[in-house]
């Protein structure tokens, strides 16, 4: 059947441009590419060449010496092709046809990238950017995003860039990472021994963790780029870019900034709350109408704690069991005094096994913060009369025993008493 364009793709497309600040070319052109492989039974692609649908851009990447940007040279809207299954069969490759035709925007970058590092932290921040505004679900291993490396070495001092090989389809981080540093190793030692690198594409094997050559890498005259004959050429109104400008998210670096300047957050704790568009999400709405403690509270909460489990189930904020408001009535006990910061953490897991509610968890389980000051006083005179020993030594000037007597009192008081009030009551009876 003849090709159809999608829609669809059309303005995802465009809401990428807009998103990384690049040009939209009110009029681009659908060309074939002719090659032959076996995942490309039809001899040909459908894809945008001389004039794509975006131009230039650039993309912001956080590294430890600080933040560089990264130019594009386009993005363009292609048809996928399939896929090559050269380790799910022995002794054969298989072809999987099942994603071919499906719409696939190709983005470009300039060689603006220095290393594994920065080429990994640069895809991070690509995929983060895609999925926060809808283009792309960012799952690697279904192919929704994957990448391609082009590596080349140079000596220090040498301006022209060395002879490039392409590694195709790498579908993780860490195996992108990986094929890098390998190729890299590969091309200085064949030129440190005399050779000449080969201009290819090439396939990182996991199981050996080395590349190995596909097929010799084509320039763009042997694809015998020609205007596709079946598709018109694609012209976006100014009123459609408009459109979509209007229905585009905030973007990442405009809500890290939001939240920086509004609740005087820390740079990091900040960076943490939007790494994705979920979890900035959960933070606004659980610190919805909250005073700025309870705000600070609230982000310091979820960089921690909420981060660190969510790391440790691999999961995303989106399955967190303990939802924005369940989260909320936590840290309200926290900032009330109910809680002390131990028994805080004994709720949250509570709240994460299932057990309802901050308020139904202390009520359950008595776990109320004592801060009744006879109480309390009582509480220290029977530690302080307990543990004389300790009393002489912080009296001797050992400021580790007066650490370990306000852990007595904590255990006597299984974690409830607060904590500034014994502080406070110890030191008036010590000194």
């Amino acid at each position: 059947m003849l090709p159809v364009l999608n829609a669809a793709a059309v303005e995802l497309a465009v809401r990428f441009g807009l998103a990384v600040g690049a040009t939209i070319n009110r009029r681009s052109i659908f060309a074939r590419k002719n090659y032959f492989y076996p995942d490309l039974p039809k001899g040909y692609q459908i894809s945008q060449y001389e004039l794509p649908i975006v131009q230039g851009g650039t993309v912001a990447v956080a590294l430890p010496e600080g933040e560089k940007r990264i130019a594009l040279t386009r993005a363009h809207l292609e048809e996928d092709a399939g896929k090559s299954l050269h380790e799910d069969f022995h002794g054969m490759s298989g072809i999987d046809l099942n994603r071919a035709g499906t719409a696939l925007l190709e983005i470009v970058s300039e060689p603006d990238l220095r290393g594994a590092k920065e080429a990994v932290a640069y895809a991070r921040a690509l995929h983060a950017l895609v999925v926060w505004i809808g283009v792309c679900d960012g799952n690697m291993q279904e192919g929704s995003f994957r990448c391609d490396a082009n590596v080349s070495v140079r000596r220090a001092g040498d301006s022209a860039y060395g002879t490039r090989c392409e590694i195709k389809n790498l579908n993780s981080f860490r195996f992108m990472e990986r094929a890098i540093e390998f190729e890299a190793r590969r091309q200085i030692g064949i030129l440190e021994d005399g050779g000449r690198i080969e201009q290819e594409t090439r396939l990182y094997d996991p199981d050996r963790d080395e590349t190995r050559s596909m097929r010799s890498k084509e320039e763009a005259h042997d694809y015998r780029y020609f205007p596709d004959p079946d598709l018109l050429p694609l012209v976006v109104g100014e009123q459609d870019i408009a459109r979509i400008g209007a229905e585009m998210p905030e973007l990442p670096g405009v809500r890290l900034q939001r939240l920086t300047e509004t609740f005087a957050l820390p740079a990091a704790t900040a960076a943490i709350l939007t790494s994705s568009r979920q979890l900035a999400d959960y933070f606004e709405s659980a610190i919805a109408n909250a005073d700025l403690e309870t705000v600070r509270q609230t982000a310091n909460w979820i960089a921690g704690n909420t981060s660190a489990k969510l790391n440790a189930l691999g999961i995303g904020i989106e399955d967190c069991p303990v939802g924005p408001a369940q989260l909320r009535g936590l840290i309200d006990r926290l900032a009330d005094g109910t809680l002390s910061a131990k028994l805080a953490k004994e709720v949250d897991d509570a709240m994460w096994a299932g057990e309802g509610s901050a308020d139904a968890i202390i009520e359950k389980r008595g776990l109320q913060q004592i801060s009744d000051l006879g109480a309390l006083e009582k509480a220290v005179d029977e530690v302080l009369a307990a543990h004389a020993r300790q009393v002489e030594d912080y009296r001797a000037g050992k400021q580790k025993a007066f650490n370990s007597l306000v852990g007595q009192v904590m255990k006597a008081t299984r974690g409830k008493a607060n904590p500034a009030q014994v502080n406070e009551i110890l030191r008036r009876k010590l000194d």
